[in-house]
């Protein structure tokens, strides 16, 4: 954002500051990265710095973490509490977000599509609902699943985790649907309507092309959501569903070491890639709808 060139000295003063305080305030929230990436390449067995970290000395830096986070237990000094209970949660995180993400995006489309309809009887009232998983803390929302999970034997069961992801994943989805939804010229879908096609047909040649970076930018944030949650895996998975946060959580309680660090670090790459990937779908969308020329 730059200034005016005819800007006052008070102008200037309020424009200097207002950046100042943006970046404390991006510091303030991107400082525990600072800390946590470095830290898991660490050749110690402990959470701090050591001095041949801190005078950048190749020997105090290693990929031990990460090769026992991926089950290598080639390292002497980290055999005894090697196992595979990293990969396995990395492959239970995996396979639950992907069914989890695939059926929220199909089920909170088909919600949208009927939201967004002007005619629809209660659509705000159906709105709010929609995106109550949104609101309502999870410390709440994971006993209740639970409980009611439990009279349909699907708790402990990947079923039952898939289905409860599924419910936090759809509200992400039909606010990105329902947004993109909003700029969509009905008059193409009355259009092709005239011209013979039936509403199927017209929903996947007409509308879902020009929605299309919605839906996957939604889809983007119920994966996101599916693969970091730990509430409702504490609540109603079993040992077999043994997912990557899951592993994290129990690593804090029971053995502080790096490796929880390594497997940070990876989600926080990965969610930057995914969170990069939703804004250059937004700026698609945008350049599609002739919102923005950028």
């Amino acid at each position: 954002m730059a200034i005016h060139p005819y800007s006052t000295v008070p102008q200037r003063a309020w424009h200097y500051s207002y950046l100042i305080f943006c970046a404390i305030v991006f510091f303030f929230l991107v400082a525990p990265l600072v800390a946590v990436i470095p830290l898991s390449f660490t050749s110690g067995a402990f959470l701090i710095f050591t001095p041949e970290m801190l005078a950048f000395d190749p020997e105090g830096y290693s990929l031990r973490w990460y090769r026992l986070l991926i089950g290598d237990c080639s390292d002497a000094v980290v055999t005894t509490v090697c196992s595979d209970k990293w990969v396995r949660g990395a492959k239970n995180s995996f396979f639950i977000a992907i069914c989890a993400t695939v059926l929220a995006t199909t089920l909170g489309t088909l919600a949208a599509q009927a939201i967004s309809k002007p005619y629809m009887p209660f659509g705000k009232v159906i709105m709010a609902m929609m995106i109550s998983p949104l609101i309502v803390p999870l410390i709440i929302t994971a006993p209740a699943i639970s409980l009611w999970y439990s009279e349909l034997n699907l708790t402990q069961t990947y079923t039952g985790l898939v289905f409860a992801h599924t419910v936090l994943g759809i509200p992400f989805v039909v606010i990105t649907v329902t947004s993109t939804l909003v700029g969509f010229d009905q008059s193409l879908m009355r259009a092709a309507a005239g011209l013979g096609g039936g509403p199927v047909y017209n929903f996947f040649k007409v509308q879902m092309p020009l929605i299309l970076p919605g839906m996957i930018s939604g889809g983007l944030f119920a994966f996101i959501t599916s693969f970091d949650e730990v509430v409702v895996v504490l609540f109603i998975g079993g040992l077999e569903q043994h997912t990557l946060p899951k592993q994290m959580w129990s690593g804090i309680r029971q053995e502080i070491s790096p490796t929880i660090l390594s497997a940070a670090t990876i989600l926080v790459l990965l969610s930057i890639v995914l969170l990069t990937t939703v804004e250059l779908l937004r700026r698609r969308s945008d350049r599609i709808r002739g919102v923005t020329g950028r």
